[in-house]
């Protein structure tokens, strides 16, 4: 399987930076507005996903220099040794954004889409964020962000598997940031969770985001440091109200 190929290195004649991410989950979404986002702001930037045409597509639009290396999180061994390989070849990365997931309604719940789902959500992204944290442990500093989403805070009848990945992810997160307290290093872990967003992926229109806005937000919040942020803030309010939803209303809502 092809890792890294330097000829998809995509160098015009641009102002140098001193900043460089990589965006795991970059051909489209979220990936894709926060990689413009960054870029913006003049990160270097690594591009990973399955579809690498669209990493192609993507990087040379942008006005920063972007490399491309096509991965699939669902075969964590391979997406590791990708990783690996980009990091190298950018010289090292300063910022890594986890954003590869999948979502799909299970109301039969048949095992295909559950195994799926916990296949990216959750074995590709703890392989490919502790990769990240290797690598800023290695170097002395980094920043790791996660995408998690809202629905962590509750279970779902009709989409179980997905509504469980995020809230592994968001504990997974909180575990990598005490852990980083603890190591001679300057890391910083970010939690990101969204509420509707304009994807494949959105679950409804009640407060939904354009991509552009919630990468905005979120690349906001990589400037601030936060420990975690809610895309678009607001959905701060809708986390606390199902936090202390008593059992039988979840039963409503979420059966």
């Amino acid at each position: 399987m092809l890792l890294w190929d330097p000829t998809v290195v995509l160098t015009r004649a641009m102002a140098a930076t001193d900043r460089s991410a990589v965006v795991i989950g970059a051909s489209s979404g979220i990936g894709e507005a926060v990689a413009r986002e960054l870029a913006a702001e003049g990160y270097e930037l690594g591009l990973t996903a399955r579809r690498q045409e669209k990493l192609e597509e993507l990087g040379d639009e942008l006005p920063t220099k972007a490399y491309v290396a096509r991965m699939d999180v669902t075969e964590p061994e391979a997406a590791r040794e990708a990783f690996v390989d980009l990091v190298e070849a950018m010289n090292g990365a300063d910022l890594v954004v986890v954003n590869a997931g999948i979502g799909r309604q299970n109301r039969d719940l048949d095992w295909e889409p559950e195994r799926d789902t916990i296949d990216t959500n959750v074995r590709g992204f703890t392989a490919l964020a502790t990769a990240a944290m290797t690598h800023f442990e290695d170097q002395g500093h980094g920043h790791l962000v996660g995408i998690s989403s809202v629905a962590a805070h509750a279970g779902d009848g009709t989409i179980p598997a997905y509504n469980a990945s995020k809230a592994f992810v968001s504990n997974y997160l909180d575990g990598l940031r005490y852990r980083a307290h603890s190591r001679d290093a300057d890391l910083t872990v970010t939690t990101i969770e969204p509420g509707f967003v304009d994807t494949k992926l959105a679950g409804g229109d009640f407060w939904k985001a354009s991509t552009e806005t919630a990468a905005r937000q979120i690349v906001d919040a990589i400037e601030d440091g936060k420990r975690h942020a809610y895309i678009t803030r607001r959905w701060r309010l809708v986390a606390l109200a199902v936090d202390l939803m008593p059992d039988f209303a979840l039963k409503r809502v979420f059966g």
